[in-house]
């Protein structure tokens, strides 16, 4: 308790505005190993292979090599890590395909 600072404590309404970013700072800046697209149907499908979570100017983006796969405002992104914490769930708009979508990022290592 005293070597914590409460900014490291997620707030605890998961739907609010305060909580999504708190989200996209904490999964800013991690390694990839690989990126799904779980499509309307469950069927997941790899779009990406290496790659980084980035979250910059009120943006969250998932960047692979040279290509940006899905970009949201970070506001409007729901995020939860898997109970494994080896990756994390992403939904929300999409500004690249125009729709909703649920991406899959697997971490590169994992390290807490």
């Amino acid at each position: 308790m005293f070597g914590r600072k409460k900014k490291d404590k997620p707030p605890k309404n998961t739907d609010s505005v305060e909580f999504r970013l708190w989200m996209a700072r904490k999964l800013d800046g991690r390694s990839l190993r690989y990126i799904l697209e779980r499509e309307e149907n469950g069927v997941e499908r790899v779009i990406g292979k290496g790659g980084v979570l980035s979250y910059f100017e009120g943006e969250f983006s998932v960047i692979s090599g040279d290509k940006t796969l899905f970009v949201t405002t970070a506001s409007e992104l729901h995020a939860w890590e898997f109970l494994s914490l080896e990756g994390a769930t992403l939904t929300g708009f999409d500004k690249v395909e125009g729709k909703e979508r649920t991406i899959l990022a697997y971490y590169k290592y994992y390290r807490d």
